[in-house]
């Protein structure tokens, strides 16, 4: 455990270094106005016109331009072991997490994303993308009220054990592994559709779900705060 570096009660925008545009953002902004930036994603809130409250990394990827703009906000995290983002999350306490900036670009830095939100089981943290909204199933059992006809994926990120109801293949108690099966082409058939899950568990969707998805995280972490 780290000591939180922000810790606050509202969904907050986190900004990685990946390509993000303005309608990424935007959607983002309207569900969390308060920014962090991880690292370089800095460098996308000063064009924007952002003042994160605070700028976490190990500065590798800053340009002088931000550091001098956000320099009271800078938290520098020297250790090598641990991406940005991990370094983000393990130090920000908060219900929501909109994070943009962090898929696409370079393979290897969109896998070290999914696998901390597998190791760490980020289940509050909502990945917004160009096309698409993904999210950590919940452990155990979840309803997700979503718009039929449109694409799902069901992507395990680990050894996994997935049920769902409202899919058009539904998954019955199935083992699921990333070298084993996967639904990546899935699609919605029912409004409400149910996962019981045990283990890392992706669920992608169009980004025309996001407001979908924020609304099925609040009403997880409401639940399990009661």
């Amino acid at each position: 455990m780290f000591d939180p570096i922000v810790h606050i009660s509202s969904p907050i925008t986190l900004l990685g270094g990946a390509d993000t545009d303005n309608s990424q953002l935007n959607i983002c902004l309207k569900v969390a106005p308060s920014v962090v930036a991880a690292d370089g994603g800095a460098d996308h809130a000063l064009r924007h016109g952002l003042t994160p409250i605070a700028v976490i990394g190990d500065m590798d990827s800053l340009s002088v331009a931000a550091g001098a703009a956000f320099a009271s906000g800078l938290h520098r995290v020297s250790e090598q072991d641990s991406t940005d983002f991990e370094k983000c999350l393990t130090r920000i306490v908060a219900p929501l997490i909109m994070a943009t900036g962090f898929l696409g670009g370079r393979l290897d830095h969109t896998l070290a994303v999914l696998g901390t939100l597998a190791r760490l089981r980020a289940h509050h943290v909502i990945l917004v993308s160009q096309d698409d909204v993904c999210v950590l199933l919940p452990q155990g059992r979840s309803t997700w009220h979503l718009s039929p006809g449109l694409r799902a994926g069901v992507l395990p990120l680990g050894q996994a054990q997935v049920s769902s109801d409202g899919l058009r293949w539904d998954l019955a108690s199935r083992a699921m592994a990333p070298d084993g099966l996967v639904s990546s082409s899935n699609a919605v058939a029912q409004p409400a559709v149910t996962f019981d899950v045990t283990g890392p568990v992706l669920l992608t969707l169009p980004l025309s779900e996001c407001d979908a998805v924020v609304a099925g995280v609040l009403a997880q972490v409401s639940s399990s705060a009661h």
